[in-house]
C-alpha cells in the first residue's frame, strides 16, 4: 500500500514535468482565415477525406499549424500562400477572434488559435493545394452548417457579429 501512496508524493519537478507533457500532448496552435473574394463570396475548403487529419471531409477555413517562433499572423500568411498559391500580405488580414481553451475539433485537446479575415481575394488565379475549393455566397452558408468544422462555425459567428454591428 505504501507504493500506491508514493505515486501521489512525487518530487515536484517530476510532477510538473508530467503535467507539462500531459497538457501539451493535445495542444494545437493554429492560425486560419475566412477569405472573402472580390464578389463577396466566402472561400472555403472541403478537407481531404483521409484519416490522419482533423475533421476529414468537412468544410473548413484555410490555415494551419504554427511553426517555430512565427507569430500567428506570420503563420496565416504562410499557410494561405501554401494552400491557395497566392500571397496575401499581412496588412490585408484583419483579426477576427482568438481562442485559447478547449479544442472544439479534438475532444480532450487544447487549442490556441488566432482567426483572421481577408477581403478582396482574387479567384481567377487561385489554385488550392489541399482539399477542394468552395465558393459560397454568404446567404447560402447556413444551408451547409452540418458540413462545417466547429472552428469554421465559430469564425462565421464572429464574422456575422462584426457585419451586424457595423
Amino acid at each position: 500500500m505504501a507504493r500506491f501512496t508514493e505515486l501521489f508524493h512525487r518530487p515536484k519537478s517530476i510532477a510538473l514535468s508530467l503535467e507539462f507533457l500531459m497538457s501539451n500532448q493535445y495542444t494545437r496552435e493554429i492560425a486560419a482565415a475566412l477569405l472573402i473574394d472580390v464578389s463577396g463570396n466566402l472561400l472555403l475548403q472541403r478537407r481531404d477525406n483521409v484519416p490522419h487529419i482533423i475533421q476529414p471531409g468537412k468544410v473548413g477555413l484555410f490555415g494551419g499549424h504554427r511553426e517555430g517562433d512565427e507569430t500567428f499572423l506570420e503563420c496565416v500568411v504562410r499557410e494561405i500562400a501554401e494552400e491557395i498559391t497566392q500571397h496575401i500580405p499581412a496588412e490585408r488580414f484583419q483579426h477576427l477572434f482568438s481562442l485559447d481553451g478547449a479544442d472544439p475539433e479534438r475532444p480532450g485537446g487544447h487549442l490556441r488559435g488566432e482567426f483572421f479575415i481577408s477581403y478582396g481575394v482574387q479567384t481567377d488565379t487561385l489554385v488550392v493545394t489541399e482539399g477542394k475549393p468552395l465558393k459560397v455566397p454568404p446567404d447560402a452558408i447556413w444551408d451547409m452548417r452540418s458540413e462545417l468544422t466547429p472552428a469554421t462555425l465559430l469564425a462565421l459567428n464572429a464574422f456575422l457579429q462584426i457585419t451586424a454591428a457595423g
